[in-house]
């Protein structure tokens, strides 16, 4: 275990970690269980493995009481659930509309497609409501030229996320943002354990 790094354990499966790579959660002064994806909220923090099955674990067993030694609120899994999935798809969204300023997004299906198949993309966005057959079109490619996909926001979402009507794909040029924007995807994947394109 290399020295300096803080290490913390699960309160679900009891294993120990590096800090960084955990989920923490604090009590807001209401005694409300907050999840602090960003490690920064003042107070005392209690860890899980940053996957659903472990939080739904600590929730079930009652895990943040005993971690805050006392009565909690909120710490239900569904709601905790919630909250973790809106702060992670805000921070995708908002690296969206970052990179959309920098000019590095492409949208619209023909220009997605036709810049995928010349070279240069780095992510690759498939709204949730796009039509199986579209969307399996535009996995095919990404994964013949080795891009990353992921499926996720509605076309309306997309498209507003960079200030355009609906969006069926909306692909992320070979910039800095792919890296920032492939951590957050990342992280989503493994808090729902998911082997998603």
């Amino acid at each position: 275990m290399p020295k300096g790094i803080p290490q913390r354990s699960c309160l679900a499966c009891r294993e120990t970690k590096d800090k960084g790579s955990l989920l923490r959660f604090v009590l807001a002064p209401d005694l409300t269980v907050v999840p602090d994806l960003l490690q920064k909220l003042p107070g005392r923090g209690v860890y899980t493995c940053m996957k659903l099955s472990c939080l739904t674990r600590a929730a079930q067993k009652k895990q943040f009481s005993r971690g805050f030694k006392g009565e909690v609120l909120g710490a239900e899994a569904q709601n905790l659930t919630r909250q973790i999935t809106e702060k992670l798809e805000e921070r995708i969204a908002s690296y969206l509309s970052l990179a959309n300023k920098a000019g590095k997004i492409v949208s619209g299906s023909d220009q997605v497609l036709e810049k995928l198949k010349k070279g240069g993309i780095g992510l690759l966005f498939i709204a949730t409501d796009i039509s199986a057959d579209i969307g399996e079109k535009f996995r095919s490619v990404a994964k013949l030229k080795d891009v990353r996909c992921m499926t996720m926001f509605t076309k309306e979402h997309l498209g507003g996320l960079i200030g355009k009507e609906l969006r069926s794909v909306v692909a992320v040029v070979d910039s800095g943002f792919v890296g920032s924007l492939g951590l957050e995807m990342e992280k989503y994947r493994n808090f729902f354990e998911e082997e998603r394109e």
